[in-house]
């Protein structure tokens, strides 16, 4: 069995790479520590790029952490509930205290800053965290150096930066082998599946959204059916998107256009569609007009599309025959 560090719970069908394990054995450490009282551990920041563990590596630290002081949240989640505490109570201080409760470690996955909006409620956010002395394991994509890329607007997040790489240890998980691609789950959003082709599914009805009417061809029994342009087309938020769960369980998106041929804050909102279905394991099925390969080949640069385009990679492909959906 490979070695996991001392805490941690073995999974003798996985094995961990180089990378994997440094973090595997650091998180154990921090495992140990949590809530004593003279040795708090320090945090640790784990960056690296998708289907490259870190998830996996979070979901067995936090198991094996004994205390109850234990908070774990995924990035759109948390930011959608701190949102909806600050109308709540009044300020974003009240709402982080509601969250946070009596914890003394807190994760987050998918940790990220590109909102100029969003970096100065994260920095308020850190601030009370560290006042707090509350423990912070975090997994990213990006190195903390590289947050809120805009380089107009990366100066202003500096200093947060700096708290960042003064309060946690920086960890690479990067590696050259996305495990995503090494086979599909059949459960949860790896249920789903990948078609070239047009969606047959017909009707029409109008789902409320973020205080408007979005058009979809189903919606009902738990699952949604709905076009790329209806949902994407439309200036929602993660937090819709995040509400919607609550409603449908299973998740068809038609229609879906080579990402090169529409408007950047369209595939954004893919973006954010892929990242809430997946973090909640729900089924998301696509039909697109190209393969997978080809569906963001040629477009600008939009954050965090490359893990969706990952996550995507999971879904089983088909290819729908020529004339099958005519042929009696």
């Amino acid at each position: 069995m490979q070695r996991i560090g001392e805490g941690a719970v073995p999974t003798p069908e996985i094995v961990l790479d180089h990378d994997q394990q440094q973090a595997a054995d650091q998180l154990a450490v921090i495992a140990g520590r949590v809530g004593r009282r003279w040795r708090r551990p320090r945090g640790l920041y784990l960056y690296g790029g998708p289907g490259r563990g870190k998830t996996m590596l979070m979901d067995r630290f936090f198991a094996a952490v004994p205390s109850p002081r234990k908070r774990r949240f995924h990035f759109h989640s948390f930011f959608a509930r701190l949102n909806a505490g600050i109308c709540e109570y009044g300020g974003i201080d009240a709402s982080a205290a509601a969250l946070l409760g009596d914890a003394e470690l807190l994760c987050f996955d998918e940790f990220h800053v590109h909102d100029a909006g969003d970096a100065r409620l994260i920095a308020r956010l850190l601030d009370t965290l560290f006042a707090r002395h509350i423990t912070l394991v975090v997994t990213s994509n990006y190195p903390p150096q590289e947050l809120l890329p805009n380089p107009l607007m990366h100066p202003m997040f500096e200093p947060a930066i700096e708290r960042i790489l003064e309060h946690l240890d920086v960890l690479s998980v990067n590696g050259p082998q996305d495990y995503r691609r090494l086979g599909a789950r059949h459960t949860g959003f790896g249920a789903g599946r990948y078609t070239v082709g047009t969606c047959e599914t017909p009707g029409s009805v109008q789902v409320p959204v973020a205080h408007r009417l979005v058009r979809a061809r189903q919606a009902g029994n738990g699952e949604l059916t709905v076009d790329f342009a209806e949902l994407c087309g439309i200036p929602i938020s993660a937090a819709d998107i995040l509400e919607l769960t609550g409603k449908f369980q299973r998740w068809t998106l038609c229609e879906v256009p080579p990402l090169d041929t529409v408007p950047p804050d369209w595939v954004m909102r893919l973006v954010y569609l892929v990242d809430v279905l997946y973090d909640a394991d729900l089924e998301l099925s696509l039909y697109a007009a190209v393969p997978s390969a080809d569906l963001g080949a040629r477009i600008a640069r939009v954050p965090d599309l490359y893990r969706t385009l990952s996550r995507l990679g999971e879904l089983t492909v088909e290819r729908q025959q020529e004339g099958a959906a005519t042929s009696g």
